[in-house]
């Protein structure tokens, strides 16, 4: 896939990743370009969609989160109908993070963040296994973790 972006537009958002909380004139110091063309540039990756948001990183322990979990998920039929009402099952439980649709074995895999093992327990109960095309789930826990704070530019070509 060939990209639209040039290096600058890489830069910027590699830096943005980094620290989305420098100013504009740090970004375009850091970048070699003037503060204003900096500043059209940030806003044209926005209403692409590229810049899709802003966020802090958050400590579990503060919000309550004292463990997490994957649930893989199997379907009873795999109809576009029931893989759609699922991903919208899952959107809507405030403890799911991230949901993935796969292939393999399973269809899906549910990430959760949880107080305790009751409140996983009683989530699983109330929130995954009365969803009627439910064939099988297995839990495990998330003993560590590592998350990169950056996507990759696998666009070498620029």
């Amino acid at each position: 896939m060939k990209s639209e972006f040039d290096r600058i537009d890489y830069e910027i958002i590699a830096a943005l990743q980094n620290n989305c909380r420098q100013s504009n004139k740090e970004l375009a110091a850091k970048v070699g370009l003037a503060p204003s063309s900096c500043h059209e540039r940030v806003k044209r990756l926005e209403a692409q969609g590229i810049l899709k948001g802003f966020h802090a990183q958050v400590k579990p322990l503060a919000l309550g989160i004292g463990i997490q979990a994957i649930i893989a998920v199997r379907l009873r039929r795999h109809t576009r109908k029931f893989v759609e009402a699922f991903f919208d099952h899952c959107r809507n439980l405030v403890e799911v993070i991230g949901v993935y649709h796969v292939t393999g074995e399973h269809d899906f895999f549910v990430h959760v963040v949880l107080r305790d093992s009751e409140h996983l327990r009683k989530m699983a109960m109330d929130s995954f296994t009365t969803f009627s095309e439910l064939a099988n789930m297995q839990t495990s826990l998330v003993l560590s973790d590592f998350q990169r704070p950056c996507l990759p530019h696998l666009n070498r070509d620029v």
